[in-house]
């Protein structure tokens, strides 16, 4: 081997090269890891009105850990995202010492049931709200189902300027709801938004101008539907005669 000098310059050159290239390597390492890049400016951008600066500024705090180069931005977004109201986030470096921090708010449309709230995606999650909501109660899994079927209602009652504050969905996929916190109306699971618009179009003429309140209407009949009048007597015929028992006035679209 040593009475081979073009094998010993093949040699050197390896070794000279591998040489070198620890050398970089062991640079690299230095400069990555260097106090040097520090990030030293964090953005946050996006529409925030239930996020507070405080909530923002313990993570940057506690969770935002690391150089420019070594700050691990999938941990960093997820530590965003435990904030309640948090729905994404989205994370980047600018060189040479800036994070910026996009977060996406969760739009709340109702409450779920006794606890929780429901976006306008129709997803759940947990946070605080004093906001005056409409509530669901649906199986589980069908919360975007219902946040449909809450925004198609709440059009469809519009012409009569009556609103949904509560919705229910049977299992068996059969719709209620509750009017202005006061009037439950029985929608039924087949033909749902026909039966709600057939009941919008007679209420200017029908329901709207009855004498005296009522709070339950039944929409599952195939042409028009049952009221029910809690003050309702019928007027006997003479004095001597017995008084009828109170029945559900049904009205004709």
């Amino acid at each position: 081997m040593w009475d081979k000098p073009q094998l010993l310059l093949w040699l050197a050159n390896l070794l000279t090269a591998l040489a070198l290239l620890l050398l970089f390597y062991s640079l690299l390492f230095l400069t990555v890891h260097s106090p040097l890049f520090p990030v030293k400016r964090i953005k946050v951008d996006g529409n925030l009105e239930h996020i507070t600066r405080e909530q923002l500024q313990y993570i940057v705090k506690n969770e935002v850990k690391g150089t420019f180069f070594t700050l691990d931005l999938d941990k960093t977004r997820q530590a965003f995202e435990k904030l309640p109201w948090v729905r994404k986030v989205e994370v980047r470096r600018r060189w040479p010492d800036k994070l910026e921090v996009n977060i996406e708010e969760h739009r709340a449309i109702a409450r779920w049931g006794a606890a929780g709230l429901v976006n306008v995606h129709g997803e759940r999650f947990d946070a605080a709200s004093g906001e005056e909501l409409p509530v669901l109660e649906g199986p589980e899994g069908t919360e975007k189902e219902m946040v449909d079927g809450l925004v198609a209602l709440t059009a469809a009652l519009q012409p009569i300027g009556r609103k949904p504050t509560h919705v229910w969905l049977s299992d068996r996929r059969a719709w209620r709801m509750q009017l202005d916190k006061q009037l439950i109306v029985e929608i039924g699971r087949d033909s749902a938004r026909e039966r709600v618009a057939r009941f919008v179009n007679a209420y200017s003429h029908s329901l709207a101008r009855l004498q005296q309140p009522f709070e339950y209407v039944d929409l599952r009949y195939p042409n028009g539907f049952a009221v029910r009048l809690p003050d309702y007597r019928p007027e006997a015929a003479n004095a001597s005669a017995p008084v009828a028992r109170p029945k559900p006035v049904r009205a004709s679209a």
